[in-house]
């Protein structure tokens, strides 16, 4: 089990590049995360919803997502309350209270996915969440030493060295957790290093000696490595030639599946731009209103900030705007939520660029989908996946924006051609789809930009990376059995 001192220290990093390297030398590996908190998802094979992090793992490993990956889903409705995902389906919506009453019973579909996993895989790679030393967490817990406690997995603790004080957070979670926990870590990473690694060789050695635990590697710092982020914006970085389009989209409290936009902001030829709150809205071809888990809520939180205004004044100018799924629903006339799905009942008007009305509906769409972009000239592929609670109806969706291969039409344009809306998460990620988008955004001449290669790339340059700095033969001894063969041939 790969344990952080923090959130975003890169635990999800080193499953992912433990996977791909186990994958390589012929090991059937699974990733495992028995509790996430994300709004970025996933739908998986099975029908089901996991969080992103655990797909991207999944493709590492040379899987397709399935739900047992990550049994129990958390998606934040608010500051104290979140939807409750259990085997990829709304079990409730529950406060932080109490969620840790029912803690026991999501406990038991993490324990059942747990021995469907160990029973069909030669190696279970585990994820814990946060961070184990959250004292005010430890009962109950069934994220991180609670987890491993209950079915006796050895830990390794990784900390971000990028941050600064990374043996502080080493020794300090090692101190605070209990005798039997302790004697559970049997090593440390150190994440993101950059510099002459022998100005750190003191405190390693300070490290090792202070803990009685090795060093299993120092990872450098990598460059541009794209991943799907669990759920903070990722923050890959791609030079970029003279852009040919400004596309801008706004950072919204409860933004989902953010990662739909990352082809625009690795697209060499696209100015992209997140916009959070207190920035001014700059000038744009193109405004994309990504997804959201509380529409209405973050409805009102764009029109506080002075979007409504914004957007208006974009289309009068000519440019374009793309919503998806949450996104999407935000362009209509009217959102209506009479059961409280995502908050207070009641309902909400949209900013009515496009002539439909969308209720909220207890069950959630599911469905990996593929289709065809409706765009004149541009009959480009789309694969990609829905995760809704909501229902859109309305003249608007006579002219959809994809023919979807099931023979259902999703989505809308306007007549005007300004306003393209889908409920289709991936819109973007194949290369023609993004090509055709751009073009109808006013970049003709934009190249293509293969998502998908580059993820597999970086999976493989993660992998390599791992190689190079793990100390592989007593990181086999961690996780013992026939596995100790296979990672000494892969250092060989």
């Amino acid at each position: 089990m790969v344990q952080g001192t923090t959130s975003d220290a890169g635990k999800s990093t080193l499953v992912a590049g433990l996977c791909r390297l186990l994958a390589r030398r012929g090991v059937r590996v699974a990733p495992f995360k028995p509790q996430n908190m994300a709004l970025n998802s996933a739908v998986t094979a099975d029908g089901g919803e996991i969080g992103r992090a655990q797909a991207l793992q999944a493709l590492a490993a040379g899987l397709v997502p399935h739900t047992d990956f990550n049994p129990v889903l958390l998606k934040p409705a608010s500051d104290v309350g979140a939807q409750v995902i259990i085997h990829g389906k709304v079990a409730a919506n529950l406060n932080a209270r109490a969620y840790h009453d029912y803690k026991p019973t999501a406990f038991t579909a993490v324990l059942e996915s747990w021995q469907r996993l160990i029973d069909a895989y030669e190696c279970v790679l585990v994820e814990g969440a946060g961070s184990p030393a959250e004292i005010n967490l430890r009962d109950r817990d069934i994220a991180n030493m609670g987890f491993a406690e209950a079915v006796d997995c050895p830990v390794i603790l990784v900390a971000d060295i990028d941050r600064g004080g990374v043996f502080a957070h080493l020794v300090g979670t090692l101190e605070l957790l209990s005798p039997s926990e302790q004697a559970r870590v049997k090593g440390f990473v150190i994440n993101r290093f950059r510099g002459d690694i022998a100005l750190l060789q003191p405190g390693l050695d300070w490290l090792e000696a202070r803990t009685g635990r090795p060093v299993l590697g120092v990872l450098p710092y990598l460059h541009g490595l794209f991943l799907d982020a669990e759920d903070a914006l990722g923050d890959a970085r791609v030079d970029k030639a003279v852009p040919l389009l400004r596309v801008i989209a706004p950072v919204y409290p409860r933004i989902s599946n953010h990662t739909d936009l990352d082809p625009l902001r690795l697209h060499p030829q696209v100015d992209f731009r997140w916009v959070g709150p207190g920035q001014d809205i700059p000038p744009a071809d193109l405004i994309v209103l990504p997804g959201s888990k509380s529409v209405q809520a973050d409805l009102a939180w764009l029109r506080a900030h002075g979007w409504e205004g914004a957007l208006r004044r974009h289309l009068r100018y000519g440019g374009k705007v793309i919503g998806i799924c949450g996104g999407f629903q935000m362009l209509g006339r009217t959102l209506a939520d009479p059961a409280g799905v995502e908050g207070l009942a009641g309902e909400t008007a949209g900013f009515g660029v496009l002539d439909m009305d969308t209720v909220l509906e207890a069950e959630k769409q599911l469905a990996n989908v593929d289709g065809e972009l409706c765009l004149q000239g541009a009959a480009a592929a789309v694969r990609g996946y829905e995760i809704h609670m909501g229902v859109s109806r309305g003249a608007a969706l006579a002219r959809p924006a994809l023919r979807l291969g099931d023979g259902r039409e999703d989505g809308a344009l306007s007549d005007d051609g300004q306003v393209l809306g889908s409920y289709v998460h991936g819109l973007f990620d194949e290369p023609a789809a993004l090509a055709a988008l751009l073009a109808w955004a006013g970049a003709a001449d934009a190249g293509e930009v293969d998502l998908a290669a580059r993820r597999q790339a970086d999976l493989d340059r993660l992998a390599d990376s791992l190689e190079a700095a793990l100390d592989l033969d007593t990181l086999a001894r961690c996780m013992g059995g026939s596995l100790a063969d296979v990672l000494r041939s892969a250092r060989a």
